[in-house]
């Protein structure tokens, strides 16, 4: 049985824990303001609040609910639209959509207004209201419109100074009075955690599997990996970063130890699929799907990234992750296996990092071809690279003889040359919808002449790399 909140309702399901949240919503509980998109967490539709309490206090993330496993509900608060209407009256964050004429056909209107109530419930409006609305795609027309209610919601905040967000937003009419009680009724609820069966499916976020198996994911026995403590937090131990392998991408972008060894990971991040999506998202899970395309993967081949992978209650084994992929979508793990930790080595002073991706869309889209740079320079000579790339090959590659290359090397534009020519015997892209096998060759050469530039002003500049393009 997962017990769980659903907006003011204690709510009891004997349903798979499988199950995504969004038919739970819609088709057992007939709840109709959330609405079915995609149903591959991209449109924002049918996008939800989850409330969970950590470390004593109850944090709100948007998520789509068409990716989230009802087993991952549990113990937890989920409010949709209508969870957040007053008897009678809009809300302000509706009014503001109806002022601004920010509907359009109404359809995806409900998740733009979840997305924006889930930005009055942040405790530090790190973001701005625009990039809270990031997983909401709706393109309609007049999109500015809806930007301008954005910043109208954002103008109800003004006055919230050093009062709790949920508490500003009951007391200023913003969100219903009922949410004062969640976090004690959180605290008193009973939960049990859902058992796992033989031929067990791991699930952590849920947000590749449900898109690429999701009528298997709804009928399988799922182990659910998203909320065990073992697995998740993100510390230091010596010289090394050790990050659990649950840890959502939003868990690296808030966590300070992670964020002062990677200053630019905030921005990198923006990079990676959405809003919702990341606070889904794990570490873990985008290493062992193992897209040839997977961002984080390839930002973490960079950083020479080692995992601890074995089955629960048996020793584990230390694997470099770039010994993780053997060949499309082949892994260097049984399916009994599941990962545990991923640590890195803390950046020494001499050390820089860049992250490049382009795709179709800035936002909440995969890479045609990305690539990462990590590399130790002292006045200009190169002491190691590590640098890897993904859509040039059926893996994320490490690029090995590119870096072996360039270690010891002085930065300047004939080594980088050099660097290319090697690099392009590495890599066997391919031509599909993302680009032609010749497209891809090309970009990938262009976001390595990209890390210098932006890494190393001083040693090279665009102007004497613009030749290598013609």
């Amino acid at each position: 049985m997962i017990r769980f909140l659903l907006n003011d309702k204690e709510i009891e399901s004997n349903l798979p824990a499988g199950t995504v949240m969004l038919d739970l919503i819609r088709y057992q509980q007939h709840m109709m303001g959330t609405k079915i998109g995609c149903r591959e967490g991209d449109c924002g539709a049918c996008t939800v609040l989850v409330g969970e309490l950590v470390n004593e206090k109850l944090v709100y993330k948007t998520m789509t609910s068409c990716l989230l496993p009802l087993g991952n509900a549990a113990g937890k608060h989920i409010v949709t639209i209508e969870g957040i209407n007053f008897p009678g009256h809009l809300n302000p964050i509706q009014q503001a959509m109806a002022d601004a004429g920010a509907t359009q056909c109404g359809f995806c209107t409900p998740g733009f207004i979840m997305s924006l109530a889930g930005y009055c419930l942040q405790e530090n409006y790190t973001t701005g209201p625009v990039a809270a609305i990031d997983g909401n795609i709706c393109r309609c027309t007049g999109y500015k419109s809806i930007e301008k209610a954005a910043n109208q919601v954002h103008s109800l905040l003004k006055e919230r100074n050093e009062q709790s967000a949920a508490a500003f937003a009951t007391a200023n009419a913003i969100l219903p009075e009922y949410f004062n009680s969640v976090a004690e009724r959180l605290k008193n609820m009973v939960t049990k955690p859902t058992s796992a069966g033989a031929g067990t499916v791991m699930v952590s976020g849920g947000t590749d599997l449900y898109v690429q198996r999701p009528e298997e994911m709804i009928q399988s026995e799922v182990d659910l990996l998203f909320d065990k403590k073992e697995i998740r937090g993100i510390r230091r131990e010596g010289d090394k970063i050790v990050i659990g392998a649950a840890s959502t991408v939003t868990d690296l972008r808030e966590a300070e130890l992670f964020s002062s060894a990677f200053p630019a990971f905030h921005e990198f991040s923006k990079l990676i699929s959405s809003t919702p999506i990341r606070n889904m998202a794990t570490l873990a899970g985008n290493f062992v799907n193992a897209s040839p395309i997977g961002d984080l993967s390839v930002y973490f081949l960079a950083l020479d990234a080692r995992l601890s992978i074995g089955k629960e209650g048996e020793a584990k084994r230390a694997l470099p992750l770039k010994e993780l992929y053997k060949g499309y979508k082949q892994l260097n793990k049984s399916k009994e296996e599941y990962i545990y930790e991923v640590w890195i080595q803390v950046p020494g002073p001499s050390t820089f990092f860049n992250f490049e991706k382009v795709s179709k869309r800035t936002h909440l889209d995969i890479a045609s071809v990305n690539a990462a740079l990590y590399i130790s320079v002292d006045n200009g000579l190169i002491n190691w690279a590590s640098m890897a790339a993904g859509g040039v090959a059926p893996i994320p590659l490490f690029l090995k003889k590119t870096c072996d290359h360039l270690r010891g090397k002085s930065i300047n534009i004939s080594i980088i040359e050099e660097a290319l020519e090697i690099m392009q015997t590495e890599i066997s892209p391919i031509s599909d919808a993302r680009g032609s096998k010749e497209y891809k060759r090309l970009l990938l050469s262009q976001l390595v002449k990209a890390h210098f530039l932006k890494l190393f002003p001083g040693y090279v500049s665009e102007r004497e790399l613009i030749p290598l393009t013609a």
